[in-house]
């Protein structure tokens, strides 16, 4: 099956694309309002000489004997009108009736009187026989007998010399930016490779690094944008280092461990293997042949749940799991191994199925928490026939803090206040005791309940007493209700 992987995105190129996509969009709009803004410019000083125009042709038109209204253009006047070299000058003069006094008949027609008030030049772009041209109309206001007549007055001119005033204008504006963009597109370039700099000088240090070497980076040298990113990878470099020093430390114990029941498993074979050996010292090298290698086996049993419970992390398989009845079951099976060993093992507290007893979590690390609490208990509780030993699970339940407390209680010989914090290290045994045990019972417990997020207390079970026994309570933030 093909896998279609996303492509990989450079970094320096997606800065640049979205720094430069805006520019090289927004010059067309800076072309496109340079062209309004040009015409504009180009439309105000010929809108005033056309409005000159029109005055100077209003000035010309008199009333003759209060009457009638005449129109007097000199033959000079006409011709400096008519001088123009780049466009057609057009004029139309109308009396107060809309009969043609002069100029050119065929003019578009302005605004009606009543719209515009006398004496005000309205400027409009329109056409004439099919060519554009720019309008000045103006009504004046002529003194006849008994009434006030209104004439019109229009001057009118092609846009040749705006178009041209024009493109002078957007030329003028337009061309450096010819040169400018390229520029500044070039500036942007040099100032992101001078700015993404650091994290090739990040990733240069970091490539010439050691394989061992796992000190933190320098975060004075590198950018304030990039320093989440590095503290992050400083975060990751510690835990690894963490990790890997648990783990020299573990091989380096479990090796010590391990090196005890192998050599002993080899001097007996060794002994049984001489010759002249009697068939009472061969019985007795197998009998310790078989016990070296029970507690090979059992230490390697243990290594492998610690590993498994350091294992589960984030990836914890986590159920509504009854507390209560998880424990009975674990007491159940290690019935056998008390009976054996003379320890009256047994179960009080909150029934299963009871309100309270339920936590979050996964029921075979739960089973191997309270296994190895009280496999604890029966090894380090010294017993014999006339005497047997005590070993007491409880599952005590609060379901209005939500809390669930496991504790398993035994009348062992306790354990001294300044050994407390040392058994739960790895392969770490109380001194003075002569339990067969792995010592990664405790580490497995504290691991799990951290996986649990719950926490391990230890105290004398029986501080009036002698031997005062040892009373291990794991305290779990329990669920409302179990499911049905």
């Amino acid at each position: 099956m093909k896998i279609f992987q996303r492509e990989q995105r450079s970094l320096f190129g997606e800065i640049l694309d979205w720094m430069l996509t805006p520019l090289l969009l927004l010059w067309p709009v800076g072309l496109a309002l340079t062209w309004l803004v040009a015409q504009s410019l180009a439309n105000k000083p010929f809108d005033r000489a056309l409005e000159y125009n029109a005055h100077a042709l209003a000035q010309l038109i008199m009333v003759e004997d209060d009457q009638r209204i005449q129109f007097n253009l000199p033959l000079p006047a006409t011709e400096i009108l008519r001088a123009d070299e780049s466009d057609l000058v057009f004029y139309q003069v109308l009396d107060n009736k809309g009969m043609h006094l002069s100029g050119d008949r065929d003019f578009p027609a302005a605004h009606p009187r009543y719209e515009v008030p006398p004496g005000q030049v309205v400027l409009r772009d329109d056409d004439l026989r099919g060519i554009d041209i720019r309008v000045a109309a103006l009504w004046v206001r002529l003194p006849l007998a008994g009434e006030e007549a209104l004439a019109l007055v229009q001057v009118a001119e092609t846009r040749e010399k705006r178009s041209v005033l024009a493109a002078e204008i957007i030329k003028g504006v337009m061309l450096p930016q010819f040169v400018i963009l390229p520029m500044a597109v070039l500036l942007v370039w040099l100032a992101l490779a001078r700015g993404i700099k650091p994290l090739h000088r990040l990733e240069e240090r970091i490539r010439a690094r050691k394989p061992e070497d796992l000190s933190p980076l320098n975060l004075r040298a590198v950018p304030m944008e990039v320093m989440p990113l590095v503290d992050a990878v400083n975060d990751l470099l510690r835990r690894l280092n963490e990790s890997l020093a648990t783990q020299k430390r573990f091989l380096a114990d479990a090796a010590h461990q391990l090196k005890t029941p192998l050599a002993g498993l080899r001097m007996q074979a060794d002994l049984a293997q001489r010759e002249g050996t009697s068939a009472q010292e061969l019985m007795r090298s197998l009998e310790q042949i078989g016990r070296s290698s029970i507690r090979a086996t059992h230490t390697v049993n243990q290594l492998l749940s610690l590993a498994r419970a350091e294992a589960a992390g984030m990836g914890l398989q986590r159920t509504r799991c009854d507390l209560a009845q998880l424990v009975i079951e674990v007491v159940q099976d290690l019935l056998p191994q008390a009976m054996d060993k003379h320890v009256d093992i047994g179960y009080e507290g909150a029934e299963p199925g009871s309100p309270g007893v339920g936590v979050m979590g996964n029921a075979t690390l739960l089973q191997e928490l309270a296994r190895n609490l009280l496999t604890n208990a029966i090894n380090y509780s010294p017993s014999s026939a006339a005497q047997p030993a005590v070993v007491t699970a409880r599952v005590l339940a609060d379901p209005f803090g939500r809390v669930v407390l496991l504790q398993v209680e035994d009348t062992g010989p306790g354990v001294p206040l300044e050994e407390r914090d040392l058994v739960f290290q790895p392969f770490y045994r109380a001194l003075g005791t002569e339990a067969d045990g792995s010592g990664l019972g405790l580490p497995i417990v504290q691991e799990i309940a951290r996986q649990h997020l719950a926490e391990v207390e230890l105290e004398d079970a029986h501080p009036e007493r002698q031997p005062p026994g040892a009373r291990f309570s794991v305290r779990f933030k329990g669920v409302r209700e179990l499911p049905h």
